[in-house]
């Protein structure tokens, strides 16, 4: 197998990501567009709910993926063949039993579903089946895709999205097809279980392929003080997917309970756009995760810092512009594609773009805590922001309704890991004090804020009426916010930096389309 640089692997997955992202988040929008054309509301709000119960249902993973893909790094790095597969029987082991006891869990939540959705929903099919079905696409995903994880750690998350988009976007193109021709969500429910099998047994040959050391037949077990430092980082990521869980992952199931199913629905539209969004920008970051683990594992600290507060730079550039997009933008686009009796009060957008930038935010911190085996700290402070976000949104959602619950999970996570987590990085990773990312995070908001200023002096005069002008508003938008960057930060170390890197990727393509071009001779 041919080794790349990591510029090269980085290009390779932002390419894939990216190109495959888009079309396929196109024909997702499109998807989307017919599935409220031909069914209700309701049907949104399901779809939604159980999303979030089979997410928390796979707290059960435990973290095993994260500490797996970090003591991939290093073997991956030296090409230790046998401490791969060594490592990958324990994780496709773990992985099987796993899948058994979401199942078995999943079955037993069955009798609790009228406690959740306390309004008979308008829909045709047995809601349970529906469960079920969801259950299966959940569990069926343990067996087999597992194997994913060795290839996104030696750095060709390319293969992996590559044969996620391919399969997402015939699976969508089938969707609309069914609900054109049937207007039946069981059929639509059908061909995403198919979608999801053939992805799973997909990505599992693919990687047995590219890395056939994990075929044979003496696999040796890992030694007793190398499984217990991976034991104990399992553990320690334990606590960060309870808290993850219980801060992302509880929202729906509120909304529901307090307001019932067809709020979920509609919320679920703007939900989607900044999903969709976050998504399209972790495709980004994600192409770069594992460059950065190989990265750490050959640095000093001090190259090591000086990457991530670039990393930090362009997290900023990257969902700061989002950011404003959302605030400006998506209401005009909810009102033009599904209708204004979709479209909710601007306090929405406002409190959910809020929630979009300081997790994104964060990306380089998580990202660096990684993939710096920084797991051990935190871990109990997590728990704390999930209980505290359950218990606000309660209380808030009671008296404020949708947004209370979207404020309430801003709130919990300002209280708690945005500030934890920055300082555990800086204490125990880089020896910096934090008073140095505080002072960058302060300059990033205020910039933030003078470009959004901007934006609305600039946007406020347009009036939307078709797709023209709201693309429009996106351009201004987009150009306003970039143009104030880059006043303020073009003469930095790390906007330097970025000019640096885009050369040599330049030079790299060009490197590339001569040696194309002498082998065409």
């Amino acid at each position: 197998m041919e080794n790349k640089s990591r510029t090269e692997y980085s290009m390779l997955n932002l390419i894939a990501g990216i190109g495959g992202y888009v079309v396929n988040t196109i024909l997702g929008f499109i998807c989307r567009m017919v599935f409220v054309k031909y069914l209700s509301a309701d049907y949104l709000g399901v779809n939604g709910l159980f999303t979030n119960i089979l997410t928390m249902l796979s707290l059960a993973e435990l973290g095993i993926g994260g500490a797996i893909v970090y003591a991939l790094y290093k073997p991956l790095a030296e090409h230790d063949d046998k401490k791969i597969a060594s490592l990958m029987k324990v994780y496709g082991t773990a992985y099987r039993y796993i899948g058994l006891a979401i199942g078995v869990v999943g079955l037993c939540l069955l009798p609790f579903l009228n406690v959740i959705i306390t309004t008979k929903p308008n829909i045709s099919e047995s809601i349970y089946l529906l469960y079920l079905l969801n259950l299966f696409n959940t569990v069926i995903t343990y067996f087999y895709s597992y194997k994913s994880s060795l290839l996104i750690a030696a750095q060709q998350n390319y293969i992996v999205v590559g044969i996620n988009y391919t399969i997402t976007i015939l699976q969508s193109i089938f969707q609309m097809v069914a609900l054109y021709l049937t207007r039946n969500y069981l059929v639509y429910l059908l061909i995403q279980t198919a979608g999801t099998f053939i992805y799973n047994i997909s990505v599992s040959m693919f990687a047995t392929k590219r890395f056939p050391c994990m075929q044979d037949k003496n696999i040796e077990p890992l030694p007793k003080e190398e499984k217990k430092l991976l034991f104990k980082n399992i553990k320690d990521l334990t606590y960060y997917k309870v808290s993850g869980l219980l801060v992302n992952s509880t929202d729906n199931i509120l909304i529901t309970f307090f307001k019932g199913l067809s709020i979920t629905g509609i919320a679920s539209n703007y939900t989607l756009l900044i999903t969709t969004l976050n998504s399209l920008l972790g495709q980004v970051f994600n192409s770069l995760t594992a460059s950065i683990g190989n990265h750490n594992a050959l640095e000093n600290k001090e190259n090591i810092y000086k990457m991530f507060r670039f990393f930090n730079f362009m997290n900023f550039w990257i969902f700061g512009w989002a950011t404003l997009g959302i605030v400006f933008c998506s209401t005009d686009i909810i009102r033009l594609f599904f209708g204004k009796q979709y479209v909710l009060d601007i306090s929405i957008p406002i409190i959910m773009a809020a929630n979009f930038f300081t997790v994104g935010m964060m990306n380089a911190v998580w990202t660096y805590k990684h993939t710096l085996g920084l797991f051990h700290y935190g871990r109990f402070l997590q728990i704390f922001t999930g209980i505290l976000n359950i218990i606000m949104s309660i209380i808030l959602g009671k008296y404020f309704g949708l947004f209370g619950i979207l404020a309430a999970t801003l709130v919990a996570r300002l209280m708690t890991n945005l500030w934890y987590d920055p300082y555990a990085i800086f204490k125990f990773g880089f020896n910096k004090p934090l008073i140095e990312y505080i002072i960058q995070y302060i300059k990033y908001l205020f910039v933030l804020a003078l470009a959004a200023i901007v934006c609305f002096f600039t946007m406020n005069s347009i009036n939307i009426g078709s797709l023209s002008t709201v693309l429009l508003k996106m351009i201004i938008c987009s150009i306003d916010c970039n143009l104030v960057f880059y006043i303020f930060f073009r003469n930095t170390p790390e906007f330097d930096k970025f000019k640096t890197i885009f050369k040599n990727i330049l030079n790299i393509i060009r490197n590339k389309m001569k040696r194309q071009t002498i082998k065409c001779q």
